[in-house]
């Protein structure tokens, strides 16, 4: 499954995708706030320029249009980076696609300190918890170039708002064309009986490198790819915390309003076990290139493998 030789940038699969997927039939056009050579939505609106739509610096007017042609039927698609896309438009989200329902499909890229030597300014590190506010919306984060694909087809044959939140860098392919992304289900990448790590995004290749540290130590570790934040697979984590006993969430976000906060809820409802946080805790990134800030903040399957440990350390005899 790991195809840790090749690797690509999710937020490279926007464009391409959705011109595919025209070709099938689909009834798709894609909004732009002047940023889609680096979403890739330009790859889009080069091959169907009828069905693409830039519209400036403006992230608010762009979820406004994206909302009138969703009300006439289409399939609308809009892109920007995540700190913009929600950060400059969390009312128009929430009034024009969340309390309506409107069929809109957000894929905002350049998220979490990964974005790199762009600074604190441009990593967006509260985009989930913002979303995740707002009960309509379906919110993907794919590990992988080739799950951000499958999750934006996903999103086009799924009537309802999507958010899907793609990466800057180059990551590892962690799975081949034989992968199916199932929204509302989370894969299953390892197993084991000590210990689960769930991880969204590039740490998901953090969390399977944690899990064979691990295992030099004796300690068999589960890996779960929670890319369906919502809908989220409740059956997979209460099975993993009935399973192992404790269970370790990795993200490149704060904390506080995204995977460690839905791990937690959940788990305090059902099946409460040790629970250890990897992510953002009450701070902001910084410059730097995306492998120096993963190491800074200690976004790394080292954290992982440590807060693994100290999981199994507070398990009930």
């Amino acid at each position: 499954m790991v195809i840790a030789a090749k690797s690509e940038a999710t937020r490279a699969a926007l464009g391409p995708t959705l011109a595919r997927l025209v070709g099938e039939g689909l009834d798709i056009i894609c909004i732009d706030a002047d940023l889609g050579v680096s979403t890739s939505a330009i790859k889009f609106g080069e091959a169907y320029p009828d069905r693409f739509f830039p519209v400036g610096v403006a992230e608010q007017n762009m979820i406004g249009v994206a909302a009138g042609f969703a009300s006439c039927g289409k399939i609308a698609f809009c892109s920007s980076f995540a700190v913009f896309a929600p950060g400059h438009c969390f009312d128009q989200l929430r009034m024009a696609v969340a309390q309506p329902g409107t069929n809109v499909k957000l894929v905002a890229s350049h998220a979490g300190v990964v974005v790199g030597e762009d600074g604190a300014s441009a990593e967006a590190l509260e985009d989930l918890a913002l979303m995740l506010s707002m009960p309509p919306f379906n919110i993907i984060v794919p590990a992988d170039y080739t799950q951000a694909g499958q999750a934006i087809e996903a999103a086009a044959r799924t009537a309802g708002p999507f958010y899907i939140r793609t990466m800057r860098p180059k990551t590892p392919i962690i799975y081949d064309d034989s992968h199916a992304f199932q929204l509302g289900k989370w894969d299953q990448l390892r197993d084991g009986r000590d210990v689960t790590l769930i991880a969204i995004g590039e740490l998901v290749t953090a969390a399977i490198d944690a899990a064979e540290m691990l295992a030099s130590d004796g300690i068999e570790a589960r890996v779960l790819n929670a890319a369906s934040l919502r809908p989220m697979d409740r059956e997979a984590l209460i099975a993993a915390a009935a399973d192992t006993g404790a269970i370790v969430t990795a993200e490149d976000h704060f904390v506080t309003g995204g995977l460690g906060s839905l791990v937690a809820m959940t788990l305090a409802e059902e099946r409460p076990v040790p629970v250890e946080y990897v992510g953002m805790r009450d701070r902001y990134g910084t410059s730097g290139s995306w492998e120096q800030l993963l190491e800074h903040f200690g976004l790394t399957p080292g954290a992982i493998a440590e807060a693994a440990q100290k999981a199994i350390s507070r398990k009930r005899g």
